[in-house]
């Protein structure tokens, strides 16, 4: 039960630490602002309304006693009570009160206004709060008439209580804009943390990094600002490394291919060359590894015009291309091209037919490529993304290559936070489905 209790309140906080630290900063304000308007109007605010409206209604009390006693002197009271008790004073004759208006909930001055009357008036009298803003209507009734009192509100209603409401509002909503400002420039070097560490980790190019706010995170940015220099000195040693390797083993080559050609025993030539050139797309494939995070921008790119330039390369090939409209996308394009031509070349190293095919779902752009050629067991469908992968049976039987192709794809696609998958074409061969973030 409390685990699915500590579920539930993980599952309605906010997610995010600015929200998460301004709930914890405006929370208490606002409870304590509440618990003291509460004290306030029970303690303060009800006591002295209905004191005051007690007193009120006594007024009217005495004016109604001395009016009903004195029959000679009528009009000089009510004149009286016009001029010194703030009061609009007058006897309407035959006439009745309206109905009795039902008792408004939220109302706490209706409600004392109501007990006070009833206690001294029994049920002959009526009054109107709403009406008029500053004034109310009280009628109490007398013998086939009855008087018709109008008295400010004042009387009965405390006017310390907006000053009250706009002196606990104005505080507590001027300390809940200060810790949002405060927060703001608190969690702000820990989101620009998170970017760069984000954008670090697909591969993307950081530039200078530059650690700022409370020590700990000044701390915490420093440590990842010196992680990130050692990785990329070790990713452009390790490039340049198999440059120079590169460059190394080209010479020999060469050197080989003249003295090959200089045998006169052709066949062994041929053998000896056929092997040499085996040699060279191995290496351009182990530099080609090596060579696919470096440093490039990030783009907004029309995909499909770069999957259609991707494909104009293969000028003869049987490939067929069905494009979703409007697939613009943040990206890598140097890189996804080099993706998409490792998969290409993939399907027609082991078929003669591939089809490319994108759509669009709510957060993601699909991009399918299936070829029709013998297909990869299921079982293998995680293997064949390991660098230097080969399978004997089925798919790469009698194929050259170091089984980097498919390595190479899913590092690009999840370097920029997507996934790809295997599965079975309905070609009868290989499909490969990757899914990219907008």
């Amino acid at each position: 039960m409390l685990y699915g209790l500590n579920n539930f309140f993980k599952s309605i906080l906010p997610k995010r630490l600015f929200y998460r630290s301004l709930l914890i900063v405006a929370a208490p304000i606002i409870l304590l602002q509440i618990i003291i308007t509460l004290v306030f109007f029970d303690s303060l605010w009800i006591k002295a309304n209905k004191g005051m409206t007690r007193s009120m209604v006594a007024e009217v009390k005495t004016l109604f006693e001395i009016y009903k006693n004195n029959k000679d002197n009528r009009d000089l009271i009510i004149d009286e009570y016009n001029k010194n008790f703030d009061f609009v004073i007058t006897f309407k004759k035959n006439e009745s009160l309206p109905e009795v208006k039902t008792e408004r909930w939220y109302s706490p001055m209706d409600r004392s206004l109501r007990r006070e009357l009833k206690s001294s008036f029994g049920a002959s009298y009526w009054f109107d709060t709403t009406t008029y803003k500053e004034v109310i209507e009280l009628r109490i009734k007398y013998k086939n008439g009855f008087f018709q009192i109008f008295f400010p509100k004042e009387k009965i209603s405390p006017s310390s209580a907006r000053i009250f409401a706009l002196w606990i509002t104005l505080p507590g909503l001027l300390l809940i804009m200060i810790a949002i400002v405060f927060l703001k420039n608190q969690t702000r070097p820990i989101v620009k943390l998170a970017k760069a560490a984000e954008k670090f980790g697909k591969g993307e190019f950081v530039k200078e990094f530059r650690p700022s706010g409370a020590k700990e995170i000044r701390q915490a940015a420093y440590e990842f600002d010196r992680m990130r220099k050692r990785i990329s000195i070790h990713l452009n040693q390790r490039s340049e490394m198999l440059s120079g390797i590169s460059h190394d083993l080209r010479t020999p080559l060469t050197r080989l291919k003249l003295q090959l050609a200089l045998l006169n025993q052709q066949d062994l030539a041929k053998k000896m060359g056929e092997d040499i050139e085996e040699m060279e797309r191995m290496l351009n494939e182990y530099l080609e590894f090596s060579r696919h995070q470096k440093n490039e921008e990030t783009e907004t790119i029309d995909l499909n015009n770069l999957i259609k330039d991707v494909v104009l390369k293969y000028q003869g090939k049987e490939i067929n291309i069905n494009l979703d409209e409007n697939q613009k996308i943040n990206m890598r394009p140097n890189s996804i091209k080099r993706c998409l031509v490792n998969l290409i070349d993939n399907g027609l190293s082991y078929g003669k037919k591939v089809n490319v095919l994108t759509k669009k779902t709510l957060n993601n752009i699909i991009i399918i490529i299936d070829d029709n050629g013998p297909g990869i067991p299921e079982s293998e469908y995680q293997n064949v993304m390991k660098p230097f992968y080969r399978i004997d049976k089925s798919r790469g039987q009698n194929k050259s290559g170091v089984g980097l192709g498919l390595s190479i794809a899913n590092d690009i696609i999840r370097s920029h936070g997507g996934s790809i998958s295997l599965e079975k074409s309905p070609l009868n061969g290989l499909r490969v489905k990757i899914s990219l973030p907008f």
